[in-house]
């Protein structure tokens, strides 16, 4: 029987050129969006952010992950993150198939290389 996995809904940062994500499951009580079924990028900063980082969690290039009704992924993020961290996204989310990807330039990606 196949088995076919269901890609997670979360947030992810790109810190020093290293992925910190964030799949949707409940892990972080505090960092829940007001829809309640995935995180939100500033309420789940203070429980996540680095040890000695003192900076807010608009500072860095950060992303999302959202999942249609038909179970597609769409991964949404400053379009200062490199593609290449786009096959460690996938694998941390769940997501198999092929993602759409946006390169959102509006106010909710922007970061500190936007100033």
């Amino acid at each position: 029987m196949c088995h076919h996995i269901v890609p997670k809904k979360g947030v992810f940062w790109v810190i020093g050129g290293k992925l910190l994500a964030f799949p949707f499951d409940g892990t972080y009580s505090e960092g829940i969006s007001k829809s309640g079924d995935t995180y939100n990028h500033k309420k789940l900063w203070e429980s996540v952010c680095p040890k000695g980082c003192n900076k807010p969690y608009n500072y860095f290039p950060r992303g999302r992950v959202e999942i249609t009704r038909l179970k597609k992924a769409i991964i949404y993020m400053s379009p200062h993150i490199s593609p290449n961290f786009l096959p460690e996204i996938q694998r941390k989310f769940d997501i198999d198939d092929m993602p759409r990807i946006i390169f959102d330039r509006s106010q909710h990606y922007r970061c500190w290389l936007d100033e």
